[in-house]
């Protein structure tokens, strides 16, 4: 439910701000709310690691910046986008914090019950706004397929933190953004901004030393 809200806000506040400024520092609250929540619950990363977690935190935000298009007139940012880019940054960092807290025992019903209330959040959304609509066709098979992949991604991001420190499997899961660039190089032949390129290398880096560390 809380990644629900995450959602939510994150597209509301894209729809009505400056990308440049709403994804980068939703990146960063993604990953900086895990590593704050594990460092006052009492995990302390060795030296190398943390030294990646600081690099992690850099390169989310490099790789969450997209070029500006100069066609396209710049949205200001306003105090509403700020409480939305906050809330959905938020809402998502508090989503790892709270599956790092759930006992082995509860097994995948955690995911089960979040999934349903996304379900429910979304629907009434939708409902609201005039956009439930039932695709047809290759839409939705595309969101038949969308669903499963993100299903096996929750799963693997639940086992994630289960099993590792929360400063750590949090902020290597919210380098998601550089997986997402490689992606579209490789099927969409888009080309990526300097600071994307350079947002890569460091991810790549701060995932050998949080390996190591």
């Amino acid at each position: 439910m809380v990644q629900a809200f995450g959602v939510w806000w994150f597209y509301a506040a894209l729809g009505s701000g400056p990308i440049a400024v709403v994804s980068p520092l939703t990146a960063v609250l993604v990953a900086g709310i895990p590593v704050l929540a594990g460092l006052i619950l009492g995990e302390r990363p060795g030296v190398i690691a943390g030294i990646g977690v600081v690099l992690a935190l850099v390169a989310v935000v490099l790789v969450s910046r997209e070029a500006s298009d100069e066609d396209v007139k710049p949205h200001r940012f306003t105090a509403k986008v700020a409480w939305l880019t906050v809330g959905s940054g938020v809402a998502f960092g508090m989503n790892f914090v709270i599956l790092h807290q759930v006992p082995r025992e509860a097994q995948l019903w955690p995911l089960v019950f979040g999934r349903f209330a996304a379900v429910v959040i979304v629907l009434l959304a939708a409902f609201f706004t005039a956009n439930l609509v039932i695709e047809r066709g290759v839409p939705m098979r595309l969101a038949v397929l969308a669903g499963l992949l993100d299903t096996v991604a929750n799963i693997a991001t639940l086992l994630a933190l289960q099993s590792s420190l929360l400063s750590l499997a949090g902020v290597l899961i919210a380098l998601y953004p550089a997986a997402t660039v490689v992606l579209a190089i490789a099927v969409l032949r888009e080309r990526v901004s300097r600071s994307q390129a350079v947002g890569m290398v460091l991810a790549l880096a701060a995932v050998a030393m949080i390996a190591s560390g």
